[in-house]
């Protein structure tokens, strides 16, 4: 597969912009390659700029669910364009958004919109210091919630023990606020709240989609929300990544549990910039201009992706067979892969839900951040170059998401069935 014109702008973008990157996996250092780099996009494909095309599986790492250019997001984005890219002034779809955030949110009475993920993670941990007079916050091991200070840290000697910097930049001390627990482990939280009684919130994805796809066991989720209750304690949902992809709402529908506070982006803004975090008035009130927790952004509700979300939920909630056929596909892909798998005498596991999987090279199920981290690294490496020279882009990292969209359909699903094939079988013979 020619990549000359990628290889050329990377060592351009070397030049000019840190590890040529702006977001460090796009580098595929993990895989030790270099990147394409991508000319246009259309329904399920990325084409580069030196002509290959790729069925994509990273779908901008969840955001892109209708399938790339969707005509109805592009025709909306247009007349949003037309208007004005950006007032700096309240306007009316930024309430729009927000009325169907709401409803298809329980758990939200109100909601605060801002540009990012990141934004919104780390203004939900402020809001729930400020309202709960607390200090400190539990996350778990492998759990991403953006590049927020308080959230960058590894565990340190013990479960119960607070975290240390996993980034250079960040003081120790401001790290040491974090305590760090075990996904699907309820001791590990219980073991830290008993000996602190400073704990703020604890944040959680409710289904890990950065450290590949994790479920949570049936209870975990249930127990964490009563110890959070009886605690008084904030329980935040990251579902930045779930919200709007596993169901129509999020994450919180599957399990019947009603976080304190949700976090959200991706879908909600069409292919745009977005976050957002809500949840009970009471706690949300407590926001400037009206409470003392302080928080802004001057693209905040930025019109153009309002816009695109509007679109984007407007036609998840008309057309919930979406879900349907992406589950359908799903569960032909895991029987078939897995199969593959047996008869190539590859050891594969697939965690999968409505939207989103991964597959993990190893024989051992997959719960938590220590059974992922003990799949094979190098099998995945080399698993991924051979899928891109098919045409197939999943992540450049094994411990990420695999993502579905409206636009893949049967022919995908065979092309990507019949590339799993022949990759199993080129890895069996490395």
């Amino acid at each position: 597969m020619n990549r000359k014109n990628s290889e050329y702008l990377y060592e351009k973008a070397k030049t000019l912009i840190p590890g040529g990157v702006n977001s460090p996996v796009r580098a595929f250092k993990s895989v030790n390659d270099t990147p394409f780099y991508v000319k246009r996009a259309e329904d399920a494909f990325l084409i580069d700029e030196d002509g290959n095309r790729y069925l994509d599986y990273v779908m901008s790492w969840g955001a892109i669910i209708l399938g790339h250019a969707h005509m109805g997001v592009l025709e909306e984005v247009r007349q949003a364009i037309l208007s004005g890219t950006t007032f700096g002034a309240c306007h009316r779809y930024e309430i729009e958004l927000a009325e169907r955030i709401r409803e298809a949110f329980p758990s939200i009475e109100m909601v605060r919109l801002t540009s990012s993920g990141t934004e919104a993670t780390m203004s939900a941990i402020r809001l729930a210091r400020g309202y709960t007079s607390k200090e400190n916050i539990i996350k778990f091991k492998g759990c991403y919630h953006g590049h927020v200070d308080a959230l960058l840290v590894k565990a340190g000697s013990g479960l119960a023990t607070f975290g240390i910097p996993d980034s250079k930049g960040i003081i120790s001390d401001y790290a040491s606020h974090t305590h760090i627990a075990d996904f699907n482990h309820i001791e590990s939280v219980y073991r830290i709240i008993e000996n602190d009684k400073n704990i703020a919130c604890v944040i959680v994805e409710p289904i890990m989609g950065n450290m590949g796809v994790i479920l949570p066991d049936m209870p975990f989720l249930k127990q964490l929300e009563a110890l959070c209750k009886e605690n008084n304690i904030i329980l935040i949902f990251d579902e930045v990544i779930t919200g709007f992809r596993v169901t129509y709402g999020g994450a919180q529908h599957l399990f019947g549990i009603k976080p304190d506070i949700t976090c959200l982006g991706k879908i909600i803004g069409g292919g745009f910039p977005i976050g957002a975090f809500g949840g009970r008035a009471d706690i949300m009130n407590n926001l400037a201009p009206i409470g003392d927790v302080y928080q802004a952004g001057t693209l905040s509700g930025n019109p153009v992706a309002v816009r695109a979300g509007i679109y984007v939920l407007d036609y998840l909630k008309a057309h919930p067979s979406i879900y349907t056929e992406m589950d359908d596909f799903l569960t032909i892909l895991e029987k078939e892969v897995i199969n593959l798998a047996h008869i190539h005498k590859i050891p594969y596991k697939i965690n999968k839900i409505t939207g989103m999987w991964t597959g993990f090279f190893t024989d051992k199920d997959i719960r938590n951040y220590e059974d992922a981290s003990k799949s094979d690294k190098f099998m995945y490496e080399r698993f991924f170059k051979l899928m891109l020279h098919e045409g197939i882009f999943f992540a450049p990292s094994p411990f990420e998401a695999s993502f579905l969209s409206l636009k893949h359909k049967g022919d995908e699903l065979n092309h990507t069935l019949k590339s799993f094939d022949r990759v199993f079988r080129d890895l069996k013979r490395s």
